[in-house]
């Protein structure tokens, strides 16, 4: 099976990204063919790349035509259903309130999976979208990459900030505050501080408590480090075998961190790390949070929304009329410069089918004059 995989950007190691990374490179390994598209690469693009795998900054650089596509980001999902018009698509939601991540009905859009129910919700809530095509796919870790470290000591020593938001205008001061009252040595991994890297797996062992959220929270329980969830947004509890089964059901994220960025907060869930039930929660997360055992579950989801495609008739008018919403919506709604350049970029795409192309231009010749 061939997977189109799309991404606002791959020059960095943002979650999206490293997403991007791990489902190629594990749908390779189960024998599948990834292609990847976005259009702004860079780091994590070459990183694809050297793994053999296709990416390209424009589809009409791809050397095949995929079978199905795995859409990340609505600007980019609507160029591939354009370029792409007799393909079947899956939309995955990663935020409850990011822009890029603003779900939208198209009719070739058989499933819209949420990656925690906080996105599950924003689907919900997303105008036309059917129930029934709602799914949830709890976010993954590739287990070859963060291995388990040696066992935790009873007493935390060194605490460390992962997260590419952490910087002296967010949540870093008031966590350096608490582990400063705590007596923790204290250390940050993240891009603001200019300390990101491209193997965090080998960074994290040298560390008893992390701070993180979502996907790097759940990198740091992969290795076997007690996380307390932080980040910009706010201040979380620490991950127990306890709450683990709600948090995961959030993704680890920002719907979690109910609690201001000060450092009595803080202090007081670095003081409920357990070396023991720290170890509980990195099994469960070993067990179940896998990236293999995800992947399995995406590939039976191609699976499902390529049949249910052979089995259904194209609905051109209902894609016109898709189209002219979001074009509406993104020039109107928006009014951004990136709005209008996922335009330029549409109106690069072959569109087949006369009604729809002149449809397309009849739009942009609004925009231009409007």
């Amino acid at each position: 099976m061939k997977i189109l995989i799309t991404n606002t950007r791959l020059d960095g190691f943002t979650g999206t990204e490293v997403v991007v990374r791990d489902l190629a490179l594990e749908l390779q390994r189960q024998g599948h063919t990834p292609l990847v598209y976005s259009p702004l690469l860079g780091a994590m693009a070459q990183e694809i790349r050297n793994h053999g795998i296709e990416v390209a900054n424009e589809l009409n650089n791809l050397s095949c035509v995929p079978d199905v596509i795995h859409g990340h980001h609505h600007p980019q999902v609507v160029e591939a259903l354009l370029y792409f018009p007799s393909l079947p698509a899956i939309y995955v939601c990663h935020s409850a309130t990011a822009e890029i991540d603003e779900p939208f009905y198209f009719s070739r859009i058989l499933r819209y999976v949420a990656v925690d129910n906080h996105c599950k919700t924003r689907l919900e809530n997303a105008h036309d979208i059917p129930a029934q095509r709602i799914e949830v796919v709890l976010n993954a870790v590739d287990l070859r990459r963060f291995l388990p470290r040696a066992a935790l000591p009873s007493r935390p020593q060194r605490a460390l900030v992962f997260s590419n938001y952490a910087s002296r205008y967010t949540h870093l001061p008031a966590v350096r505050r608490a582990c400063r009252r705590m007596g923790l040595k204290f250390d940050v991994l993240g891009s603001l501080a200019g300390t990101c890297v491209a193997d965090p797996e080998s960074v994290l062992p040298r560390y008893d408590l992390v701070f993180a959220k979502a996907r790097c929270a759940l990198e740091a329980m992969a290795a076997g480090s007690a996380v307390v969830l932080c980040d910009f947004a706010g201040a979380g509890p620490m991950v127990t075998s306890e709450n683990f089964d709600h948090l995961r059901a959030m993704n680890f994220g920002a719907g979690v961190l109910v609690n201001p960025l000060q450092p009595e907060y803080i202090r007081a869930e670095i003081a409920r790390y357990d070396a023991t039930d720290a170890g509980r929660v990195s099994q469960r997360v070993r067990q179940e949070a896998g990236v293999e055992a995800a992947t399995r579950r995406w590939i039976a989801l191609y699976t499902e929304v390529i049949e249910e495609s052979r089995r259904s008739q194209p609905d051109r008018e209902g894609e016109l009329r898709a189209l002219a919403n979001y074009l509406r919506k993104w020039n109107y709604a928006a009014g951004s410069d990136a709005a209008r350049n996922v335009v330029k970029r549409i109106r690069r795409i072959p569109i087949v089918g006369y009604g729809l192309h002149h449809f397309a231009r009849r739009i942009l010749r609004r925009w231009s004059t409007g």
